[in-house]
């Protein structure tokens, strides 16, 4: 029986991604050595590295004057970063969930940070509209997919002052105008790579502009200079990432991955919608994330979850239960997984409710 991987992450890599990386791991760019062993210095790793941030900038088209990192640390880290860097006396921050909310609270040990709006009155289950961003804060931070809450920023607003977004669960699932933002950041664990490396997209010229001595690993500067090998980076998750970037453009781009992102959600949601026994968590269907689908059972089904979980996960569905701060069910559908296995999700579905309604 196969198993569809729903995991929030880490989560579902494409099978190139797997098969090249283990080709790597046992013979690396025929160096006889393994990638996990040879050194992040050595010519072949260098041109790695190279090709990798070139995938990045060709994909994303990203324009000049914005340098590609590879960092480690995860996106937690760059919630301090972010703040470290840009924060001088005030910046201001959209909360829409719970890791919103964490780089929000980061950048407080920073300097003044003002709260522009947040969903939290309703568990985080739509994008607030309709409020005003301070021009005299230093940078807007958003973060773009909400992994827990299912969720999404789809658009690249217009912003009258730098603008910075953690798009660790959407990056690469749709187009993204670069210029419109001054700094994007993310862990690689859901659309990109292995956990262990998190890529920074920021333009040079934001920086230098605070007035606090940052220190010499935290200074994104250090990392520019460094051509993102200051230290010894994550090498083998860049590698993971450097196929996983391949692939992509292999399949078209980005532009082909955001309809075969919106046709895979699109079948779960008219599904979610139409099925009497479940209901989507995000009732506006333009916060909807293509990202992370979450839903419950319709209130008379309640009695119904754990039977439709164990049901789920005997027919091969792996990592649908719901975040406990919002309960039922959550199925991540990046990037990698297959139109298939949301189908078999849905045919799981149907058989479910009709032997229970």
């Amino acid at each position: 029986m196969k198993t569809h991987n729903f995991s929030a992450g880490p989560s579902i890599l494409p099978q190139y991604t797997i098969d090249e990386t283990i080709k790597g791991i046992q013979n690396f760019a025929g160096t006889g050595l393994s990638i996990m062993e040879v050194s992040h210095r050595s010519k072949e790793c260098v041109a790695m590295f190279e090709e990798a941030r070139g995938l990045f900038k060709e994909l994303l088209n990203i324009p000049e004057g914005y340098t590609v990192l590879f960092l480690g640390g995860g996106a937690s880290t760059q919630f301090l970063m972010v703040a470290m860097n840009l924060l001088n006396k005030k910046a201001a921050y959209l909360n829409t969930g719970a890791w919103a909310n964490k780089a929000l609270k980061e950048a407080k040990q920073f300097g003044e940070v003002i709260e522009v709006a947040s969903s939290k009155d309703t568990v985080y289950n739509y994008i607030p509209k309709g409020y005003t961003i301070p021009t005299d804060a230093d940078y807007f931070h958003i973060t773009t997919n909400n992994t827990i809450y299912g969720t999404e920023i789809k658009y690249d607003m217009d912003c009258p002052i730098p603008l910075v977004a953690d798009m660790s669960s959407d990056i690469f699932s749709r187009p993204v105008d670069v210029s419109k933002y001054d700094l994007i950041y993310g862990g690689a664990q859901k659309n990109l790579a292995p956990a262990g490396v998190t890529f920074v997209i920021i333009k040079n010229d934001i920086l230098g502009k605070v007035e606090r001595q940052i220190p010499t690993m935290l200074d994104y500067t250090t990392h520019i200079e460094g051509d993102t090998m200051f230290n010894t980076p994550p090498v083998l998750p860049v590698y993971a990432a450097y196929h996983t970037l391949n692939w992509l453009k292999n399949l078209g781009g980005v532009e082909v991955m955001q309809k075969m992102n919106e046709e895979k959600a699109a079948i779960l949601y008219n599904e979610i919608d139409s099925n009497p026994m479940f209901k989507g968590t995000v009732l506006d269907k333009e916060d909807r994330s293509l990202m992370n689908i979450c839903f419950v059972m319709e209130d008379e089904y309640k009695h119904l979850e754990k039977d439709f979980y164990e049901f789920a996960t005997a027919k091969g569905m792996s990592g649908i239960k719901g975040h406990r701060s919002v309960g039922g069910f959550r199925a991540s559908t990046y990037n990698a997984l297959p139109k298939e296995s949301v189908q078999a999700l849905v045919d799981c579905m149907r058989e479910f409710q009709k032997a229970n309604s």
